[in-house]
């Protein structure tokens, strides 16, 4: 609903907002009245806007706070997250476990590519620690670089050209140079080792 004041000042509200503080047309409403008002109906729309996003997909509380943010005041945002994270909405030790699994499982990156993709969500150290702990196990790590370059880099392994391209694109996919070393020693290449 569009309340329009006075001066000609229009503010859109909700409904449910208008109900609660028994809002009507002709009503004369005190400016600290319309602070509230205007807090109350901004934290609404956050506190729905955080809902549909936590419908899509699962956020952190650092991740859907910077994400509210961008349209909505620094108390509200912390107000919103605050609330759902104590009725368990937003979790960062389930978003963390669950974001490790699909770096580690679904994309087969390496343990500094992890670590570095949860502290940008604005995990804790503790929590991405606790995170990647399953997938510390040097011998998986091992399996899950040999399956990525089987799968995916191969047929790159042709010449000292292909090697370094393999080299570098699985750098960047945070495995280290000892790791992916060991697994390229797998494959008999028949040209001089390029490093």
């Amino acid at each position: 609903m569009c309340v329009v004041f006075d001066t000609d000042e229009r503010i859109y509200i909700h409904e449910k907002i208008l109900a609660e503080y028994h809002l009507k047309e002709g009503l004369n409403v005190p400016a600290e009245a319309v602070e509230e008002i205007v807090s109350a109906n901004g934290y609404r729309r956050a506190r729905e806007r955080a809902l549909y996003l936590l419908d899509v997909r699962d956020y952190g509380f650092v991740e859907l706070y910077q994400k509210l943010e961008r349209n909505y005041s620094e108390d509200v945002c912390l107000k919103v997250c605050k609330e759902l994270a104590g009725l368990w909405l937003i979790d960062d030790r389930r978003y963390a476990a669950s974001l490790a699994r699909q770096l580690f499982e679904v994309k087969r990156v390496g343990m500094f590519k992890a670590k570095q993709e949860l502290k940008r969500r604005g995990l804790s150290d503790s929590i991405i620690d606790e995170a990647v702990e399953p997938y510390a196990d040097e011998e998986d790590s091992f399996a899950r670089l040999e399956e990525l370059v089987e799968r995916k880099y191969e047929r790159y392994l042709t010449d000292e050209k292909g090697v370094k391209k393999v080299k570098n694109a699985l750098l960047r996919q945070g495995y280290g140079y000892s790791e992916i070393n060991a697994v390229l020693d797998l494959y008999d290449l028949d040209f001089e080792e390029y490093s």
